[in-house]
């Protein structure tokens, strides 16, 4: 018999119904409970959502960083049929930028609509 491998599998994305309208949050206007969630898993990366009264939160975390001067952007936030995909990236201080020279711990936090699905990271 022959078995044959491929060097590129297939990771065909499904069809997005459309882009998610969303808000970025600040810390001070997360619930609570989610902000003590971010704050126990801030020191490593980390993915998590979190449903509210009426809205679903989704917060990718990048873990510790030597400096100040890290943000995080979203790229894109979309529904497919059966799961809604985000994605977000790390940016570093601009070379020659003053950082603060303490750990910093970038992370982001979107608000959109309340949907029952799973959320992919990408």
């Amino acid at each position: 018999f022959t078995i044959i491998t491929s060097d590129n599998p297939r990771t065909e994305e499904p069809e997005k119904i459309r882009d998610l309208d969303f808000t970025v949050v600040q810390e001070n206007e997360l619930p609570e409970q989610l902000k003590l969630l971010i704050g126990e898993k801030k020191c490593n990366p980390f993915k998590l959502t979190y449903t509210g009264s009426d809205a679903l939160y989704i917060v990718q975390g990048y873990g510790a960083q030597p400096t100040g001067g890290y943000s995080v952007t979203v790229k894109e936030l979309w529904l497919a049929e059966n799961a809604i995909y985000f994605c977000s990236e790390l940016l570093g201080p601009k070379e020659g930028e003053n950082v603060a020279q303490s750990m910093s711990y970038p992370y982001v936090a979107v608000k959109t609509e309340m949907l029952d699905l799973s959320v992919v990271f990408k």
